[in-house]
Parts: C-alpha cells; sequence; structure tokens
C-alpha cells in the first residue's frame, strides 16, 4: 500500500463545486485585490478565532514581518524565540532588522521553555515570538508573565497552528499578535500563498494595515504618530479635494505590498466551512497512533491545558535515518521538521544572533531525532494501520 505524506487532490475534489464557484465569481467580476471575499474572509476568522481584528497578507513570512514592525520592532532589538522552528521565523526577525535570541526547548513537547526565556532577557530585548510548533500551543501563561513583568511584546507565529486551542482560547489570540500562514499544505491551506495577522488592539490593526500597503494613507499616518510621535498636520493647499486625496498619495512610514489576493480569501473561506472537521479528523488519527504505535518511538506530551490541531504528528527516535528509510522502502510518507535548529543554520552567526547559555542541547538532541508521520484529514483507516504496522515491524528485534 502506499500512503503519501500529504494528499491535496483528494481535499480538492470533496469540495471542488464550493471552490470553483467562488474562483469563477472573482473572474467575472475581476476583482481581484482586496474587495467584497477578502473583507468577508477577514470577518469569518475573526469570528472563528474569537480574535478583535483580522488583517490578511500575502503569507505567513510577511504575517511575521508584520507583526513585527507593527510591534516597533527595529534595528538593534532583541527578540526571544525558539530554535526549533521553520527558518521564516527567525528570518522575519532579522528581516526588520531585529537580532534572534534563541533559547531551548521542552524535550515533551518541542515549544521553546518558558524556564529559560527570563535568564535571556536583556536591556535590548523588545518581545518574545513563541511557535506553536506542529499545532500545539506553547504555555501561553509563563510566556505572557514574563513579557508583562519585563514590558515586553509577544508574537506568536501560529503558522502550523490554526484552530488548537489554550486554556479554551484559540491560537493567535493570546498575544499582541498572531502571524498566521495559508501555504496549501497548511491545515487551512490556501490555491498559494496566503497570510493573515491578529489582533485585539485597535492601534496595532492600524500599523499592521499600514506596513502592509505602503506606509500611506491615513493608518501610515496614524502609524507614524503612534511609533514616531510625529503628528502629520496638512497644510492648508494640501487639503482634500475631489481631484486630490493628500492621504492617497502620501508615505508616512516604510512599508511594502502584502496583501491578501481574493482569490486566496474565496478559497480560504470556502475551507474554513470545513476546518473544525478537518482538525477532527486529524485528532482521531492522531489517537490511533498513540494506541498502536510501538512505545519504542516517543510521542510527544501536551498538557490538559492544550487542543492540539495536530499539523504534523512527530515522534522521536534514535533511528531516524533508518526509520524514514524503512518507512521509504515501503510506501510511506515521512518527514524530518526539522533537522538543523536555526541557531546553526549558516545565516545566523555571532553577528546576527545570540544563543542563550552558550550552547541548546534539548533542541540540537531532538532535532536529530524527529520523525513526522503522514497526518491529513483524509487518510483511510486502512492507510493509518498501514502506517502504524510498518513502523512497528521496523523496531520488531530492536531495543
Amino acid at each position: 500500500m502506499k500512503v503519501p505524506f500529504l494528499n491535496l487532490q483528494t481535499q480538492y475534489h470533496q469540495i471542488k463545486p464550493e471552490l470553483e464557484a467562488a474562483v469563477s465569481d472573482i473572474l467575472e467580476k475581476c476583482c481581484f485585490i482586496g474587495g467584497e471575499y477578502v473583507s468577508s474572509f477577514e470577518k469569518e476568522m475573526a469570528d472563528y478565532l474569537g480574535a478583535g481584528y483580522v488583517s490578511g497578507c500575502s503569507n505567513g513570512t510577511d504575517a511575521l514581518v508584520l507583526g513585527l514592525k507593527a510591534c516597533n520592532i527595529k534595528a538593534g532589538d532583541e527578540v526571544i524565540t525558539t530554535p526549533f522552528s521553520f527558518f521564516a521565523t527567525a528570518e522575519a526577525i532579522a528581516s526588520v532588522g531585529a537580532i534572534p535570541v534563541f533559547v531551548d526547548i521542552r524535550e515533551e513537547d518541542y515549544n521553546i521553555d518558558p524556564g529559560k526565556i527570563e535568564e535571556a532577557i536583556s536591556d535590548k530585548t523588545k518581545a518574545i515570538l513563541p511557535v506553536h510548533i506542529f499545532g500545539a500551543p506553547c504555555d501561553m501563561d509563563s510566556i505572557l508573565r514574563i513579557a508583562k513583568d519585563h514590558g515586553l511584546r509577544v508574537i506568536e507565529d501560529d503558522a502550523q497552528a490554526i484552530g488548537s486551542e489554550y486554556k479554551g482560547h484559540k491560537a493567535g489570540t493570546i498575544g499582541d499578535v498572531g502571524c498566521f500562514s495559508f501555504y496549501p499544505t497548511k491545515n487551512l491551506g490556501g490555491a498559494g500563498d496566503g497570510g493573515m495577522v491578529t489582533t485585539n488592539d485597535p492601534d496595532l490593526l492600524t500599523a499592521l494595515k499600514a506596513y502592509k500597503e505602503h506606509g500611506a494613507g491615513k493608518a501610515g499616518a496614524m502609524t507614524m504618530e503612534l511609533q514616531e510621535g510625529i503628528r502629520e498636520e496638512l497644510k492648508s493647499e494640501e487639503k482634500e479635494t475631489e481631484l486630490y486625496n493628500p492621504y492617497k498619495y502620501f508615505n508616512y512610514v516604510i512599508g511594502y505590498n502584502s496583501r491578501l489576493d481574493a482569490i486566496q480569501a474565496a478559497v480560504l473561506s470556502a475551507k474554513l466551512r470545513h476546518l473544525d472537521e478537518y482538525n477532527a479528523r486529524r485528532a482521531a488519527i492522531a489517537a490511533r497512533y498513540f494506541d498502536g504505535l510501538s512505545k519504542k518511538l516517543r510521542r510527544p506530551v501536551y498538557s490538559a491545558d492544550v487542543k492540539p490541531c495536530w499539523h504534523q504528528f512527530v515522534v522521536c527516535t534514535e533511528h531516524k535515518a533508518e526509520l524514514c528509510s524503512y518507512l521509504s522502502e515501503h510506501e510511506v510518507g515521512n518527514g524530518t521538521f526539522y533537522p538543523v535548529p536555526l541557531h546553526m543554520q549558516k545565516a545566523f552567526n555571532a553577528k546576527n544572533s545570540r544563543i542563550s547559555g552558550g550552547s541548546l542541547p534539548v533542541a540540537e538532541s531532538i532535532s536529530k531525532q524527529t520523525v513526522c508521520l503522514p497526518i491529513f484529514p483524509e487518510m483511510t483507516d486502512e492507510q493509518i494501520t498501514y502506517v502504524i504496522d510498518t513502523a512497528n515491524s521496523f523496531f520488531e528485534g530492536k531495543e
């Protein structure tokens, strides 16, 4: 039997009429940027998450950059984050000129260790950027307490965590901003790139809108005042007229172009209606894995406060390379996220990052052991059984 790591085609065919009707309507109206589909999707997401505000953007990496800029993170500032994540997490910090400060993770759930955060805080620290890795929220109470004690912003990386919960609150609504990715492989994936940022703070929403559209307009002027203390008083000859809008043509902060396309918004709206169903199926598959897999594979351990969305099902073994080869030989898709911790990436060195404590032994150890098994809503019961039986057969006779 062949079990792919992910199967997007099956999901598409299951909801094909919904998707194609929405896309066809956009093509007919020729409203590709902004418009009713984007506005509707942002409202739907705000309602689903219980967030005050949602602002769509081009992709998950941009969501992180926008979140950092909205929180006024600048060159030379330090942002504490995890080394066990996709490169974009730290890349976004460096992209705004800030310095990623890496602290170690917890062995049981692969998330940032709150006990390591406080010792990493310096007079340059401005924010904490936790990553809800593999779809399981971090210990947000501890992180928020540390942030409050030290006057720091909390920017959640929710790229893998849509629909997950911490103490009944959806991930992305707990910190100052939440940053999401709609890359096609995510639990809620588009037909291309897409992202969004959430916040409950209207001033942060203003900054998000400004930075994603060239720092222009009234949002740009308000952001300049909020972040730089400069109030723009327009001269009498610059007042708005029927033919001239000074806010439209004035740019007040340096932003860039990061808008969510209407077609992506339409696709995401259609899929959002099925997200809870998809995540429930992922949870059922995870339960099968917990019950059926050999005890020689270490599973993650999540607290009762956490409801994962199971973006990935990750196990640990000292036989990582051999197990992956064995699974591939038996046509079982698998992944190895993340084999190189961020603090060991060549892009980061002593000049543009900092490692708290001098070494990060847990992250370095975990990265050598993690294996991702297939977990997608369209998996059949027969495929789940085959994955379990194949993985278990690898461990027969092994200590």
